[in-house]
């Protein structure tokens, strides 16, 4: 009893302090009329609004959407409170959370007998969730203490798709991008072919099938881009949690500059 109450006790200490980590997470609300973009941004500590620092955004996956803004932390976030990380690349990161009626990607989306099968629309409207998201962008490079010319975004998913989308609709503003289990047409892949990418996938995902990463990375070679990519043969659906443990996705992504 006394070794079970132990460990109850420390993964209360572990939850209590990662709580407190997340709420370096500033909650915000970007406003468009009668829509809502919530969001969370983490500030680089010491931050100095007269300097610039380089932008990411993060695009969670379809099981974080809602309107808690909490649960698009779920993912991702613990990368950017490390140490290591706050100390070596002060920036500002980003974490919007889609509502739970939209979704990052115009695509359409079909289940038969368990299994999902994606369509991915050439251009077209952007989404609610999306168009909320562009002005956001802009909103945020507006910023004097944003350095246009190191903008990042990347994600998981729904968010890796949501990466592609907006990389599209924005090919001349991102730095560079990273892009897991996600999907495109690959039509649309000419108008980001000469953005830095690196593409991450499970070779046994049953939810998102990998030839839609394996497509997009095809395409871009046709193109001349030489896009990294990386597939994990053993990964299912779950292939963010060894693109965030690769050491150097975050030194690859913040070395690019346009």
């Amino acid at each position: 009893m006394k070794r079970t109450s132990l460990i109850l006790t420390l993964c209360l200490i572990i939850s209590s302090a990662f709580a407190q980590d997340l709420s370096k997470f500033k909650k915000e609300n970007f406003i468009q009329e009668s829509d809502t973009l919530k969001y969370r941004i983490l500030y680089p500590e010491n931050f100095d609004a007269n300097k610039n620092y380089p932008v990411l955004f993060f695009l969670h996956g379809r099981g974080e959407s809602g309107n808690d803004n909490e649960k698009q932390l779920t993912h991702g976030s613990k990368m950017f409170l490390s140490d290591d990380f706050r100390k070596n690349f002060p920036s500002i990161i980003i974490f919007p959370q889609c509502a739970e009626e939209s979704y990052w990607a115009n695509v359409e989306i079909e289940t038969i007998n368990t299994k999902r099968f994606f369509t991915f629309q050439k251009d077209g409207e952007p989404t609610k969730s999306m168009g909320l998201l562009l002005k956001l962008t802009d909103q945020i490079l507006s910023q004097t203490y944003a350095d246009k010319s190191r903008i990042y975004v990347g994600g998981l998913s729904m968010g890796g798709m949501g990466t592609f989308e907006i990389l599209r609709r924005k090919p001349k503003t991102f730095a560079a991008a990273f892009a897991i289990c996600g999907g495109d047409n690959i039509a649309n892949v000419k108008k980001y072919q000469n953005v830095p990418l690196w593409i991450f996938h499970g070779g046994l995902d049953d939810v998102v099938n990998p030839q839609l990463s394996y497509s997009v990375y095809r395409e871009l070679r046709k193109l001349g881009n030489e896009p990294k990519y990386t597939i994990y043969p053993k990964a299912n659906h779950n292939s963010w949690d060894s693109a965030f443990a690769e050491p150097e996705l975050l030194p690859w992504l913040f070395r690019n500059k346009k």
